[in-house]
């Protein structure tokens, strides 16, 4: 039995179209990559800039030195280390960052309760809401702050934060799509990015709709 030329055609034009849109989809993923590649930082851009309070998000020795280094330079009055595994406190993560200072105990909070950056947005959020403080320095690694930002603009739009990088050596922002590590983990935070971008544009459009 014949086939239908129509058929044929439709068929053919159908999966013309499939493709256009594929390449379509893939040429929009490829520029956003490049953009969120953009918003690492390479430095820090901001270091005296004084805040109520100093978060550190866990992950890396890096971030709770730095953290720990800028108490030490009075650039708050307090730190908030979210995110941080049960049954450690303070005094023992002053004994891994090596900074074993009786002085800053005083000074330091933990939080458990994060186990995503979207919970260490709501954690801190609930901290910093008991303490009465409305402006943080946000310390993360530097791959790791643009969807930090996001997350933490989200859920405290009125709360002033200031952007803290922290540099890990394994991660090579110059030159990123030759080394695999880096290339890994820069594909596995734009994914994550992403999705955190959609899972607020839905939260903000149920809190928008009427009756709400």
């Amino acid at each position: 039995m014949a086939a239908n030329p129509r058929h044929q055609l439709n068929w053919g034009a159908r999966m013309s179209r499939m493709a256009l849109l594929a390449i379509l989809i893939l040429v929009i993923l490829v520029l956003g990559l490049i953009s969120f590649v953009d918003k690492i930082p390479t430095e820090v851009t901001d270091r005296n800039t004084e805040t109520d309070a100093i978060i550190v998000l866990t992950g890396g020795s890096e971030r709770l030195d730095e953290g720990l280094l800028l108490l030490t330079q009075k650039k708050a009055k307090k730190l908030f280390v979210s995110g941080v595994y049960r049954g450690v406190d303070v005094q023992r993560l002053l004994e891994l960052s090596k900074q074993n200072r009786e002085e800053l105990l005083c000074c330091i909070a933990l939080g458990y309760d994060a186990i995503s950056t979207e919970g260490n947005a709501i954690e801190t959020k609930a901290w910093l809401k008991g303490e009465g403080y409305s402006s943080v320095r946000l310390v993360t690694a530097n791959y790791h702050l643009p969807r930090s930002m996001m997350e933490f603009q989200h859920v405290m739009p009125d709360v002033r934060i200031v952007p803290h990088a922290v540099f890990p050596e394994q991660f090579k922002r110059e030159d990123w799509w030759l080394w695999p590590g880096t290339l890994n983990l820069i594909l596995s935070e734009y994914m994550k990015f992403i999705t955190s971008a959609l899972r607020q544009t839905y939260q903000s459009l149920i809190h928008a709709r009427p009756g709400r």
